[in-house]
């Protein structure tokens, strides 16, 4: 079973993902292995051959890699008695351990004051230089809520830093040390998308404190998705990363960065060979923007998009399941302007294919602010074009803009069943209204119950969902549903229905599949 753990700083504590767990705090032990190489014929393989040695690569680019160490003053708890502190011979390594738990334990803290005492907690993490005037890219997640934050190069050289900016969504935050007469050496961002997986890939950093460890390893998979924030695209690499390596490069074989490793998958909390790192990519454009701006400017499109479902697809006369559903448009937003509507399904953007729904927020993040672009969507079973000019998703979230909604009346007050897909249904009355928490702007037929184990219930509608649109008609009673759905049925051109469900204010489609009478 995969066990969610915190990773344990050296005076504190910093928590972890869920399943996936980031790295980097210092660990109290480290665990050292072994590494068995297998070398293959070279008639089995027309890959490029690994190269005999990394040392030439690894000479050259430690001296860009940092070690980050951070402070936090946090407020000790009051907890009432226990034990007194064992005794140790004057200078044994024990003594310093017990003192500062039994400082941190004991009632008051050790302040014979009354109040429990603060105390300096400290984690430890890994960052590389970009620009010789002293600019260091490292994890958010390393600098979260420090009071102080050091930077030490290779030499030991050791420097204050100031934060430029972070990002928590991507994980990212910008330093800036003034390194005076120092020489730094910098290093610079590759193209992650030439990656492929099986190519190696070193990877420089802090693992457990130990300052400038090398290890190398392949790209085990792209564009992984760990569900770590909005814009997902990590690296996998079987390359050994452990606590402390986070914020630290991932390098190609030219000694370009190509990622910035961030997190593990592990049962322990040390590396079992699945690491992931933030794509350069990703991370180039937001450290531009947080270097100049000290915050991100992202591009905002304002829908709220949902999946293409097989069953979705085939109701909207798509050739496969593809593209981003427009579930809702927000009221006011670029995609309103440009004649976005929801049922649209955005199929390029920017002249980017969008293969997937989850990618279409990455596309349009990384769109500079007030240009104009093109949009492929497809709407009422053909292609259409649209321009959008794009907005700033942090202006947008700071504005609290919310969803368009419908403005229709009420219909006339009516039951009935629709046996092929499992609900019984009503029409909008005031009633319901108050007992499902309806809003008075949204229209269409309510769900008074599903049939156990019917398409509805399969595909997760219950009762208070209200039915705005069955293949993509308005209905106001339950007999619109009726007669639409068996209109499909008696056509036998497809095996699922579209249905435009509102749920608490949003709006999203569901693909279900008809049962025949």
């Amino acid at each position: 079973m995969l066990m969610e753990t915190r990773l344990r700083a050296r005076d504190g504590v910093k928590p972890a993902g869920s399943i996936v767990r980031r790295v980097g705090a210092w660990g109290a032990t480290a665990v050292f292995a072994l590494a068995l190489v297998v070398a293959l014929p070279a008639n089995q393989s027309v890959a490029k051959a690994p190269p005999e040695s990394f040392a030439d690569l690894a000479e050259r680019l430690l001296p860009s890699v940092v070690n980050i160490s951070t402070t936090q003053t946090v407020q000790a708890q009051q907890r009432p008695g226990g034990p007194d502190m064992p005794q140790f011979p004057p200078g044994s390594p024990f003594e310093e351990f017990f003192k500062d738990f039994f400082e941190r334990n004991q009632p008051n803290g050790g302040n014979r004051g009354g109040r429990p005492a603060p105390r300096r907690a400290q984690s430890l993490g890994s960052g590389f230089i970009i620009d010789g005037t002293g600019i260091v890219v490292t994890n958010n997640h390393v600098i979260a809520q420090a009071d102080e934050i050091k930077v030490r190069l290779q030499d030991d050289t050791e420097f204050e830093a100031k934060l430029l900016g972070r990002d928590p969504k991507t994980d990212l935050a910008v330093l800036k040390i003034e390194p005076g007469d120092t020489k730094l050496t910098a290093v610079s961002f590759g193209d992650s998308d030439k990656l492929r997986v099986g190519d190696w890939v070193v990877a420089i950093g802090n693992p457990f404190g130990l300052g400038g460890t090398v290890t190398a390893g392949i790209v085990s998979a792209r564009g992984r998705d760990i569900n770590q924030g909005p814009y997902d695209d990590f690296i996998q690499t079987d390359a050994s990363i452990n606590k402390g390596n986070s914020g630290g490069p991932l390098f190609d074989l030219n000694g370009n960065v190509v990622g910035i490793n961030t997190a593990i998958f592990s049962q322990t909390g040390g590396s079992v060979g699945i690491g992931f790192a933030v794509s350069a990519r990703l991370a180039s454009p937001i450290v531009d923007q947080l270097k100049e701006f000290g915050r991100t400017r992202r591009g905002w499109l304002g829908v709220r998009i949902q999946r293409v479902t097989d069953e979705i697809a085939e109701g909207f006369g798509l050739d496969e399941a593809r593209g981003a559903l427009v579930a809702e448009v927000t009221q006011g937003g670029p995609a309103e302007a440009a004649g976005i509507k929801p049922g649209d399904v955005i199929l390029s953007f920017n002249d980017r294919e969008v293969g997937e729904m989850r990618k279409l927020p990455r596309i349009v993040a990384e769109t500079p602010v007030g240009v104009d672009v093109p949009v492929e969507v497809w709407r009422d079973g053909g292609l259409k074009q649209v321009t959008a000019r794009i907005g700033e998703l942090e202006e947008a979230e700071k504005a609290q803009v919310v969803p368009a909604s419908k403005t229709e009346g009420p219909g006339p007050s009516e039951t009935g069943r629709v046996e092929a897909v499992g609900l019984e249904l009503s029409t909008l009355t005031e009633a319901l209204r108050t007992e499902h928490t309806i809003a008075e702007e949204v229209e269409g037929v309510v769900v008074l119950s599903t049939d156990p184990e019917s398409p509805a219930a399969e595909k997760g509608i219950q009762p208070g969902d209200v039915i705005v649109e069955v293949d993509q008609v308005e209905v106001s009673e339950p007999s619109d549903v009726a007669e639409i759905v068996q209109k499909v049925i008696d056509a036998g051109r497809k095996k699922s229905v579209l249905f435009t469900v509102n749920r608490q204010g949003s709006t999203r489609f569901v693909g279900l599949r008809v049962k025949k009478n």
